[in-house]
């Protein structure tokens, strides 16, 4: 007898509208939970079978899937945004735990990867780290705006130095203005001695992953680009190849193609000649690692093996912007290749094979 069943959770940070359904689609019972790892235990513990369960990716999501996951069979973490069912129609809690059932029981929700817990210290490092370098970013471009809004030019990195700050208060006439400025270099200062120290603790963390030292050495990435890569990734393993990284760093091309068969004397036949049309790169991947593979290709052309890549590729009459790309997606399948494999960096292999080249 099947007798898996289907919850769809609806969570929030106080409580959680959870709706069960069996194979068939029959509903079971719907039921309001306490947001508490508690009130949690005891819901599931009351449900018999095979229970598969599914919620949307959120603030809390990493902290749901620890609780539930030793509970159940399977946790199907998804991305509402993937999922157009979700989005349509009425929005409401108990609309939204019966579209993530359905969905679920169905298998049409987009999972959205959870379960590498060695990183988990690493990432939440990561994240502290980056929110402090935005947060400097944003104080120094105060600092700045200040000064222009008074037709003070202030270009480079001098408006910041602590031997020139009191040159560049006294180029501020109004005393409200001046007191502004005093305040944003002391928010500035602040910022800069916690971002120095985000900067040690994620670095320190990273450096106990057993693949750091490999991965840093490839070419581009420095101890920072390879802790951001170490945790949002976690395993290498979760794609098989490097056609399925690509997408997640936002470095896959989109191809769009239609009318591609013809008939023949009866018989199906593809088209000769039929090209698929190019549609740019895809636009749902990780912000964090499109970052690091585009700075990774920017600073790995400025020397070599990959300055004489990027020109071999130039010299064949791909233009420069499309070549620092492929420089970047060349770097992404290198790291995925020595990571997967623990193989160590070897810049002799780079330019081994440039696309359209023929050299495998």
């Amino acid at each position: 007898m099947n007798n898996h069943k289907y919850v769809g959770l609806d969570t929030d940070q106080a409580t959680i509208i959870a709706r069960v359904e069996d194979a068939k689609g029959n509903f079971i019972m719907e039921a309001a939970i306490e947001t508490s790892a508690s009130s949690i235990r005891q819901f599931f513990k009351g449900l018999d079978g095979t229970i598969h369960v599914a919620f949307e990716e959120g603030t809390q999501a990493a902290w749901f899937y620890d609780v539930i996951r030793p509970l159940v069979a399977d946790v199907t973490v998804c991305d509402g945004r993937r999922n157009k069912l979700i989005q349509s129609g009425n929005k409401g809690d108990r609309i939204d735990a019966a579209k993530l059932t359905r969905l679920l029981r169905l298998g049409e929700l987009h999972a959205v990867y959870h379960g590498e817990r060695s990183t988990r210290g690493l990432k939440e490092l990561v994240h502290g780290y980056e929110s402090l370098v935005t947060d400097t970013t944003r104080a120094k471009n105060r600092l700045k705006a200040v000064f222009r809004s008074q037709a003070i030019r202030c270009r480079g990195d001098l408006v910041y130095s602590q031997q020139e700050r009191k040159q560049w208060l006294g180029k501020l006439e109004a005393a409200a203005l001046n007191a502004r400025a005093s305040i944003l270099y002391e928010q500035y200062d602040c910022l800069t001695k916690l971002r120095d120290k985000a900067h040690k603790a994620m670095t320190t963390e990273a450096r106990t992953h057993p693949a750091y030292k490999r991965i840093k050495k490839v070419s581009g990435l420095g101890e920072v680009r390879t802790a951001q890569l170490i945790a949002v990734v976690g395993s290498p393993h979760r794609f098989r190849t490097k056609r399925q990284f690509w997408p997640y760093c936002g470095l896959a091309v989109v191809t769009r193609t239609s009318s591609e068969y013809e008939i023949v004397d009866g018989q199906r036949r593809r088209k000769r000649n039929k090209q698929a049309q190019t549609r740019g790169l895809n636009q749902n991947y990780n912000r964090t690692l499109k970052a690091v593979f585009k700075g990774a290709a920017a600073t790995a052309i400025e020397r070599p093996p990959f300055k004489q890549y990027r020109q071999r590729l130039i010299d064949k009459g791909i233009r420069p912007e499309l070549a620092l790309l492929t420089v970047a997606r060349k770097i992404a399948a290198i790291t995925l290749t020595i990571w997967k494999k623990g193989e160590e960096f070897d810049p002799e292999r780079v330019n081994q094979a440039v696309p359209g080249t023929g050299n495998k």
